[in-house]
């Protein structure tokens, strides 16, 4: 027979009430009687029963955690770090529920009965009806790497603009100047940020981008590799290219090496986002650190807690992005090289 709170609120001498607000780490509980309650639970091997608290507290233990879309654009590194920031902080207090945006067409399932909170992995402006549909709702929601305005909503994000001007002026100090760009996922914010970091470190310092040395990417490898192949033909092929994930950076770095061309001996690449591979591939990828991680981590504390207080706070959290510089960008200057 399994353990349920009434069995742990008998031995630690207190109302299933406690126990219940101790095991979901209220803060009506002091620490105290949370560590007794907590041992008690873990030496009685108990394990919470989602579907009876829910009928007792009149809450779902849902959490939803949406994406734009789980098919085109989403590419594995910031999917896998986006759950596992926000698992991190729920562990078992909560289920997580994973879902696409994209998948639904209607939002007339997402309710305060289905969902306790949402957290909103956000990567296009077409994600707004959602966003205020659950506003409309009442429920407690977060909106990650998007900026937004909707009142109640809180709003955790990098600055990619920033990062990728920070990137940009980086290969301009390393002395190349005839440099190329593999744009995101065309309707993505980020895309659009990214690229304006990079034009404006060009304007910046008065390079001009010409019109062949852009290609439109998909955020995945194999539009890396092909804008890559694009580059290659070129008669003025570039010194260094910019590309707006890491993933489409290792696409474009195998088509350079199938060139019989080597990184960075020959071209230099630069990526964004600093995925779980990029410091393990050969040469390791000098890259843009975006803490995504770290965001989807503030975003499900700080839902928890305005559930658990029955807040709707406005606020705008920005974590800075980090350049971090590894093996796959050669100094131009160097060698007396003109780019």
């Amino acid at each position: 027979m399994s353990v349920t709170i009434k069995d742990i609120a008998r031995l630690a001498g207190v109302s299933h009430t406690t126990v219940s607000r101790a095991l979901n780490d209220s803060p009506l509980i002091n620490e105290k009687t949370k560590d007794r309650i907590r041992a008690i639970a873990e030496e009685m091997d108990y394990t919470p029963n989602f579907s009876a608290k829910s009928l007792v507290l009149d809450r779902s233990y849902n959490l939803g955690l949406f994406f734009t879309t789980l098919s085109k654009g989403t590419s594995a590194g910031f999917f896998y770090d986006a759950i596992r920031g926000v698992n991190s902080v729920i562990q078992d207090r909560y289920q997580l529920i994973v879902k696409g945006i994209d998948d639904y067409t209607s939002f007339h399932s997402i309710t305060r009965k289905s969902f306790d909170g949402i957290i909103v992995v956000s990567q296009s402006d077409e994600d707004q009806p959602l966003i205020d549909h659950a506003a409309d709702k009442g429920i407690p929601l977060v909106v990650l790497n998007r900026p937004v305005d909707t009142v109640g909503v809180l709003n955790v994000l990098s600055d990619e603009e920033q990062g990728a001007f920070q990137a940009t002026s980086y290969l301009i100090r390393q002395g190349h100047r005839n440099m190329a760009l593999i744009e995101g996922r065309v309707g993505f914010k980020s895309a659009q940020n990214r690229k304006e970091g990079f034009e404006r470190a060009l304007a910046h310092h008065g390079i001009t981008l010409k019109p062949s040395h852009r290609f439109p990417g998909l955020y995945d490898l194999e539009s890396g590799y092909k804008a890559m192949q694009q580059f290659l033909m070129l008669e003025d092929r570039p010194t260094a290219v910019f590309c707006c994930n890491d993933e489409m950076a290792l696409g474009a770095m195998k088509a350079i090496s199938e060139a019989g061309l080597q990184v960075p001996g020959d071209i230099s690449v630069i990526g964004f986002d600093d995925t779980v591979f990029a410091a393990y591939v050969t040469p390791a990828l000098t890259t843009v650190r975006r803490p995504i991680e770290q965001i989807s981590k503030e975003g499900a504390i700080r839902l928890l807690g305005n559930i658990e207080n029955k807040q709707y706070a406005t606020e705008q959290v920005l974590l800075k992005t980090e350049l971090i510089v590894r093996e796959s960008v050669h100094p131009l200057q160097l060698t007396g090289e003109e780019g």
